[in-house]
């Protein structure tokens, strides 16, 4: 199986909803249930230039997505990145995710000079956390009662991955 990475467009828009209103997705993200094709086209329309969305394609079907983004505008934390990833429920351990991680990691190291990538990640979603394991992340806190979801407050892990200023990129 090939897996194609590119970056998401316009057009991808129902494809990327699809994705998110899958039912795992939906328990391993802060997405909700029921998000409209609309608000998904809007999303891409009004994304800013430092948001970087990729999207994971086998036979031109997009079958997950992951994106690289600044969340704070201060000078002092131009070198963090965010990071968020959702791979549709039909795909999930089939290398798509680690197809994804591989191509955001090398922009983020070898492209955008990112020197830490940050992420959350619900504590019992033991698959992701393996993936960003692998990858070079690490567990530096856990967020009490982080999100609502399925009727009760969860935790959520705090991870980071840092690339030390001179050292190899990738």
């Amino acid at each position: 199986m090939k897996i194609e990475i590119r970056q998401s467009e316009l057009d991808d828009y129902k494809a990327l909803r699809e994705i998110h209103a899958q039912p795992k997705v939906v328990r391993g993200t802060l997405q909700i249930p029921y998000t409209s094709a609309a608000s998904w086209k809007k999303r891409l329309e009004s994304r800013p230039d430092d948001f970087h969305s990729l999207v994971a394609c086998v036979d031109e079907e997009i079958v997950g997505c992951i994106a690289l983004w600044q969340q704070s505008k201060s000078p002092r934390r131009r070198h963090v990145f965010e990071l968020g990833m959702s791979v549709h429920d039909d795909w999930q351990g089939m290398g798509v995710g680690t197809a994804l991680m591989e191509a955001a990691v090398e922009l983020a190291d070898k492209w955008l000079n990112v020197l830490r990538l940050e992420l959350t990640v619900f504590e019992d979603n033991e698959p992701a956390v393996r993936l960003y394991r692998k990858f070079g992340f690490e567990i530096e806190g856990t967020h009490r009662m982080y999100a609502y979801r399925d009727g009760r407050f969860e935790d959520a892990y705090f991870m980071s991955r840092i690339r030390r200023p001179g050292a190899a990129a990738g």
